[in-house]
């Protein structure tokens, strides 16, 4: 009897150590989770546990560029990229329906989708597109943009030219616009769009994100370039990135930490894109490069005022942030941020009245969603029509999730909903 407490006793011992030991590997397991996974989300945002687990895995990516940059191995952003397309990236495809080639446009690489349904003596419509990422990441020839053109391409019977642009950090800002903006003049050249049998009277750019922001920008170049005489039908923006002059806009300071753009993360994104000092970030993130005793803003401080730009509904209680005396260090360092190629947002009111039809898609639940709404009120102010889309269960970054393992209701009915108004508008 005595040997069978003493075996036991023994065995229980072991185990209690084990025990002992796995419930602080728990414990940190568990607060990982918490970390990286649980971020108190709002109700109506479109299947918030898939979406904070996408988020977590790209903050635990971003984590790790980041180390890369800290061990001297390269810059995390491309690092990034690099992990973001590696099982992402397309070569041309064709089907029995869309011919895809890969080509470049005065240097600039692009990606073209041709339907192959042919009408006699028909032309066909045309989608000029800029992929988003911070203008540092993505692709053309990823697998949701590759997606995204394909669909449109089919759907539309259209010519789709999606744009590869120079990324950061190879290049910065002008080089990213000037891509877009080459490729996009050589395309509506007569012969170019006899080539591919594209109607004159019938083309659009748009763009998603920074790409939104390229997008808008290319629209406003071409309008005050004397050399082309074709002229777009319309300019579709998909919550587009227009400004960095507030960074406390109502939708700045209600999505602070809302995945998968935090309002510290599009700073960054600014600075990079604009090859600024990322000390500036905590000066942009409280406005303190925009402050009143700042002359160079003078002209332009109505084209911010979102008190008077955005409706009462999506201002709600926010109040401005207005710094009274700032430092004139970040403007004076970067004065792209008063050029309206970087910030369309900000341009002259006898530029927008030159401007085609608008399509601005806006989510809630995005740090951008302001700049979008702002955008539409100074359209629709210089006499543009303007189809504004908000969704209420929308998040920065819907529309390209719209495959699996990534795919949302939320991105598939933006994406359907998008295409479906430029069927019936262009």
């Amino acid at each position: 009897m005595c040997r069978f407490f003493c075996e036991h006793f023994h065995f229980f011992a072991r185990h209690s150590a084990v025990m002992r030991a796995t419930v602080p590997v728990m414990a940190i397991a568990a607060a990982l989770t918490a970390y990286y996974v649980y971020i108190p989300l709002p109700n109506t945002v479109s299947e918030p546990w898939k979406l904070m687990l996408l988020d977590a895995t790209f903050r635990g990516v971003q984590d790790m560029c980041h180390l890369v940059q800290q061990l001297g191995l390269g810059h995390h952003l491309k690092a990034l990229n690099f992990v973001i397309t590696m099982f992402e990236m397309l070569a041309p495809q064709s089907s029995d329906i869309v011919e895809v080639t890969d080509t470049s446009f005065d240097g600039v690489q692009v990606r073209v989708f041709e339907p192959k349904k042919k009408v006699d003596g028909e032309l066909k419509r045309s989608i000029i597109y800029i992929h988003g990422g911070g203008w540092a990441l993505g692709s053309a020839r990823m697998r949701s943009y590759d997606h995204l053109c394909r669909k449109m391409a089919k759907d539309m019977n259209a010519v789709l030219v999606s744009i590869e642009y120079r990324l950061v950090p190879e290049v910065h800002f002008p080089e990213q616009i000037n891509d877009a903006y080459s490729a996009t003049k050589y395309f509506l050249q007569p012969e170019i769009l006899s080539q591919y049998s594209v109607d004159p009277s019938r083309i659009a750019v748009s763009g998603d994100s920074a790409g939104g922001n390229l997008a808008a920008a290319v629209t406003q170049q071409l309008v005050m370039d004397r050399s082309i005489n074709i002229r777009l039908k319309l300019q579709a923006l998909i919550y587009p990135v227009l400004q960095a002059l507030d960074f406390n806009t109502p939708s700045y300071q209600q999505n602070t930490a809302t995945p998968i753009l935090y309002k510290q993360v599009m700073a960054r994104f600014w600075l990079e894109y604009l090859n600024g000092d990322p000390s500036f970030v905590q000066a942009m993130l409280i406005n303190n490069h925009t402050a009143s005793n700042l002359s160079q803003l003078t002209s332009i401080r109505d084209r911010l005022n979102w008190t008077n730009l955005l409706p009462q509904s999506f201002i709600k209680n926010y109040k401005p942030v207005i710094q009274i005396m700032g430092s004139p260090q970040v403007i004076k360092e970067l004065p792209a941020l008063l050029d309206p190629r970087a910030a369309p947002l900000i341009a002259d009111k006898e530029i927008l009245q030159l401007l085609p039809r608008a399509y601005i898609l806006t989510c809630e639940h995005d740090v951008l969603r302001d700049d979008g709404i702002m955008y539409a009120k100074r359209l629709e102010d210089a006499g543009i029509e303007v189809t504004l889309d908000h969704y209420e269960d929308g998040f920065h970054g819907a529309m390209i999730f719209a495959l699996p393992p990534t795919n949302f209701d939320v991105g598939n009915k933006i994406m359907n909903n998008y295409i479906n108004w430029l069927d019936k508008n262009l």
